[in-house]
């Protein structure tokens, strides 16, 4: 608890961490309800193409909201973007339900909702980082994400084993409904923060693009992040057919959280992480770890093998965050991010559409083991282009060794 204790304790950000905690625990009963709530409305011969485009709608269009809504968003403080992202998830997310109840709820019109929902999600994600970077100070970032990090994933304990109950008992809607009162209450929780500190600058909105180019690191960064979430794509697509029933889906994604909390709680007690071998190390481990998921082995070992997939994935978060927060001055941070995020949020929704065919030909085990595969393939790449062109170092002021960043000038 130590490191994680003054940044509790912060009297801004303190308010805000009860409801990300309670819209995580949300999220986390949304991962198992979104793809199997798809499996139930989609057509019995294409139902491995719309748990693709399920997972794939309530992320891809922050890709773009984060541009064309820029000229709107730009200049808000973070916890402004934050909120405004909240209550749209919030009153979206609760249509689902009242439809599905109404009995109108087809799959079209709950892909649309989904996709709706996502639009300010770049512009969210960069209002809570930024808050992190406004009222902390530098040395308290790696914590502080890492809290974040173990806010989420401890979420996904939690999160699919109350889903799986709460499916077989009024079935998957009405957890769609109680994520929808979670980011309701986040909403309000954003909406109180007064911040003080330099507020996002009104920049062009191409501003955040434009500052990831000219940083060789965060290039390097963004293109790691990028084929990581693009291979781990095919993994929630696979997950819902590898399981036998909802509860089973729990218990996956469950183990998965539970190595991912143990592995964010150890990350968080490393002010000094070196971010990149931390982030590198991570994709090669996860890599490396997902391939026994695909080989036939007993359900426990399944579990056991998830669980360490988790804890090699936790520091990757933590430590790329921690790089931007580094590199990028708070007030530059929310275009930064939302670009961040645009490109990213398109990743892992292209690798859920690039492996729904896939996994419906192939089937969800040699997904499983196709992704592992290539993820520790480049995980083996990042290491070599590491090795043979060193990066400059980041220091936790945000500038390299010998001047200036060109995000900062």
């Amino acid at each position: 608890m130590p490191p994680y204790w003054p940044v509790v304790r912060n009297r801004i950000f303190g308010r805000v961490l009860p409801g990300l905690a309670l819209s995580a625990l949300g999220d986390g009963m949304s991962a198992v309800a979104i793809g199997w709530l798809a499996l139930q409305c989609a057509p019995q011969h294409q139902r491995g193409l719309w748990v693709g485009l399920a997972i794939a709608a309530y992320t891809l269009p922050g890709a773009a909201g984060a541009v064309l809504l820029a000229p709107l968003l730009r200049g808000r403080s973070g916890a402004h973007l934050a909120a405004l992202d909240a209550a749209l998830r919030a009153v979206l997310l609760g249509a689902v339900p009242v439809l599905a109840w109404l009995g109108e709820l087809t799959i079209g019109r709950y892909t649309a909702l989904l996709a709706g929902s996502a639009l300010l999600s770049a512009w969210g994600s960069a209002g809570r980082y930024t808050l992190v970077a406004q009222v902390l100070p530098a040395e308290l970032h790696v914590p502080a994400n890492a809290l974040l990090t173990l806010i989420t994933e401890a979420a996904t304990v939690a999160g699919p084993l109350l889903a799986g109950l709460l499916i077989g008992w009024l079935g998957a809607p009405a957890v769609l409904a109680a994520d929808a009162v979670t980011f309701a209450v986040l909403a309000v929780s954003f909406a109180l923060v007064r911040a003080r500190g330099p507020l996002p600058r009104r920049e062009h909105r191409s501003a955040g693009f434009a500052a990831i180019r000219r940083d060789r690191r965060l290039v390097a960064l963004m293109t790691l992040s990028f084929w990581f979430f693009l291979l781990f794509g095919p993994v929630p697509v696979a997950i819902p057919l590898f399981a036998s029933s909802a509860q089973d889906v729990g218990l996956l994604y469950t183990s998965f959280g539970v190595g991912a909390v143990i592995g964010a709680i150890a990350t968080g007690h490393l002010p000094r992480l070196p971010l990149w071998p931390a982030a590198i190390g991570s994709v090669l481990a996860f890599g490396l770890l997902l391939l026994p998921l695909g080989l036939g082995l007993p359900r426990w070992a399944d579990l056991l093998t998830l669980a360490l997939a988790g804890l090699a994935w936790a520091p990757y978060p933590t430590a790329s965050m921690s790089i931007f927060q580094r590199v990028v001055p708070p007030e530059r941070l929310p275009p930064v991010l939302a670009a961040r995020h645009a490109v990213l949020v398109v990743s892992t929704p292209l690798g859920a559409l690039l492996g729904a065919p896939l996994v419906q030909a192939a089937g969800p085990a040699a997904t499983l083991v196709a992704c592992g595969a290539a993820t520790a393939a480049l995980g083996l790449v990042a290491v070599v282009v590491r090795v043979l062109r060193p990066l400059p170092r980041e220091h936790s002021d945000g500038r390299k060794a010998g001047g200036c960043t060109p995000a900062m000038r």
